[in-house]
């Protein structure tokens, strides 16, 4: 491969494991899909919400940093989604947003909005945020409804380079069961996660105790989703990129190539897979066992970067059209020059700095479980 190219698949690499990352980091707002029925109690709200609340951060901070790096390093899928799918991507960051007012701004003095309006928002932060991700990522595999004329930007009247085929603007995704079949899988994930998350974290015998007891209905509806996606796209069609030519054609079985093609993708993706079922199952089996969000954590991250992977590697379209194949988008014809990406990756190079410094920064709150009374005594808290 040319250094160009290499520059292109290690970018892809890098925004496959920020798609790992949030994902994982999803939990949050899983647990905020369960703040009203996992507690019972103004002290259990309260005690989720500033759990929950010290985390909520990461997740957007890494949300913003995945959008980022798109932009930087792949900017016509950036112009094409984010121009043509604009409902989908507005719903999204207009459900984060809400997600950080209230936490902000739900104990403030002068609220005359009162508490529960603003866990609504985490509410619908919750529900929408994850499986709106979940089935915009879908289309990496299904297609969506644009086409690619970069001929375009010579008019002056005329310049967008990329055309949306239909006036939903991206709403159309959800009318292909495959993407309700992954925004289910990341929505019952988060769910799972953050039942983990709050096993480890909590010191609240009762809240533990529905904790484990919601766990398996979560897990269970999040296991089936997920099959149900990797089978779909597995033994189904992939969109398979001529190496000489550039031409997209369909080809039977695609993903299951790629990974066959790729045994590092594929051992990473069957050891993110058992990691998560690990994590689950143990804590299932084991109310004195408390670590199983760092198995779920850990192969979350693993999972989703894998099939991250084998939708943009191996000669493969990552953001395929629907409408005409040869405007599909693949690593090679949406991806920034060649100096752009080398000055990135110098600047990358930063990145496991800032991983130690989350990880350091998550540990510095998180010296021991937390209760009602560390709320209570906490100036700071939500």
């Amino acid at each position: 491969m040319t250094t160009y190219s290499i520059l292109q698949h290690y970018w892809w690499f890098i925004i496959s494991l920020l798609g790992g990352l949030l994902t994982f980091l999803l939990f949050i707002q899983g647990g905020q899909s369960m703040l009203f029925s996992l507690s019972k109690t103004e002290d259990e709200k309260r005690l989720l919400v500033n759990v929950l609340g010290r985390k909520w951060e990461f997740t957007f901070t890494t949300l913003v940093t995945f959008g980022g790096a798109f932009f930087a390093s792949f900017p016509l899928f950036y112009s094409t989604s984010f121009g043509g799918a604009y409902w989908v991507w507005m719903i999204i960051l207009f459900c984060f947003v809400i997600q950080a007012v209230s936490f902000e701004f739900q104990s403030k003095a002068g609220n005359i909005y009162g508490k529960t309006t603003y866990r609504t928002f985490l509410l619908i932060n919750g529900y929408l945020g994850t499986f709106l991700i979940g089935a915009a990522v879908a289309t990496f595999f299904t297609g969506s409804d644009f086409t690619v004329n970069k001929g375009n930007i010579a008019q002056q009247l005329a310049p967008a380079i990329s055309q949306w085929g239909n006036g939903w603007h991206g709403l159309e995704a959800l009318l292909e069961p495959r993407n309700w079949a992954l925004g289910l899988t990341v929505f019952f994930l988060a769910r799972t996660n953050a039942l983990l998350f709050l096993i480890n974290r909590l010191n609240d015998k009762a809240l533990e105790d529905r904790s484990y007891k919601y766990l398996f209905y979560n897990a269970i509806p999040f296991v089936v989703f997920f099959l149900t996606f990797v089978i779909w796209i597995l033994v189904g069609k992939g969109f398979d990129v001529n190496p000489a030519t550039g031409e997209v054609s369909l080809e039977q079985f695609k993903y299951f190539n790629n990974l066959i093609e790729m045994p590092i993708v594929m051992i990473t993706f069957l050891a993110g897979v058992v990691l998560v079922l690990t994590g689950i199952i143990w804590s299932m089996l084991s109310k004195t066992f408390r670590k199983g969000i760092w198995f779920s954590g850990t192969g979350t991250v693993l999972t989703v970067c894998s099939l991250l992977l084998i939708a943009g590697f191996n000669n493969t379209a990552y953001y395929p059209s629907s409408t005409d194949l040869q405007s599909s988008l693949t690593i090679f014809n949406s991806s920034s020059s060649q100096f752009t990406l080398t000055a990135m990756s110098y600047v990358s190079i930063l990145i496991p700095f800032v991983l130690g410094y989350i990880f350091y920064a998550w540990r510095s709150m998180e010296k021991k479980r937390t209760d009602i009374a560390d709320v209570n005594n906490d100036s700071h808290a939500y």
